[in-house]
This record gives C-alpha cells, structure tokens and sequence, in this order.
C-alpha cells in the first residue's frame, strides 16, 4: 500500500483514511494485513502524529481498520454496508464536482441528468 499526500487543499489525514480506506476496499491490504505504525507512518510521510492518530483513529471509527494494543493497527474486511457508504460518498463528491463545473455554462439540471442518464447507458448500468 503507498500512501501520497498533496496540498490539494483536503486535510492530510482525510487524504490518508481516504487512501487507506480504498487500498482496503479494493483488496490491495487484506483482513488482518499489518499497517504501518502510527509514528512509522508520520516519518514516512512527513507529516505529524496527531495527524496519522486522527486518520487512524477515524479508520478504526468507521470499521476499515482495528487496533491491537501493543501489536500495532491491522486491516479489517469492511461490511458491504461500509463499502456502499464509502462508495457513495465519492460518487456524490464527484457528482457536485460536475454540478460545480457545469454551472459557469448555466447547464439546466435537465440537462445533466440527462447527460448521466445517457452515460449510465453507454455504460450498460442503467
């Protein structure tokens, strides 16, 4: 699993949790795979304890990861209900980022839908 982060504007530790939440859920890391340590992870990155310990922290919250006491922080297999609410909120991320985009052209909300019906059926999902 590699971990980047950037000055993308999003806070570095959701920038972690995002990224190990997906190494999580696309099988990259699986149940019971070590992580790094939190400090380990700080060096490795750069960045501070207490930022690795809240994107740790908010991981073990959520159910992507879980915590042994003197052994170190493991991964853990999230249920599909995690793995949908993970999903779907990236997919409602970026469905504002198209809002957002289309909003300089006055785009109507017809249009969109529209726009996402017709890409639903290209895709055969729809």
């Amino acid at each position: 699993m590699r971990i980047v982060v950037t000055n993308s504007g999003e806070p570095i530790y959701r920038q972690i949790e995002r990224q190990v939440a997906r190494a999580v859920l696309a099988g990259e890391v699986r149940d019971g795979d070590p992580l790094p340590s939190i400090r380990q992870l700080a060096r490795d990155l750069r960045v501070s304890v207490i930022t690795t310990t809240r994107a740790y922290t908010e991981l073990e919250r959520q159910g992507f990861i879980t915590t042994v006491p003197g052994k170190g922080c493991f991964a853990k297999t999230p249920s599909p209900v995690q793995v949908r609410d993970q999903f779907h909120g990236e997919v409602e991320a970026r469905l504002r980022e198209a809002v957002a985009a289309a909003w300089p052209a006055a785009m109507p909300a017809e249009e969109l839908i529209a726009m996402l019906e017709r890409i639903l059926k290209e895709d055969d999902h729809g």
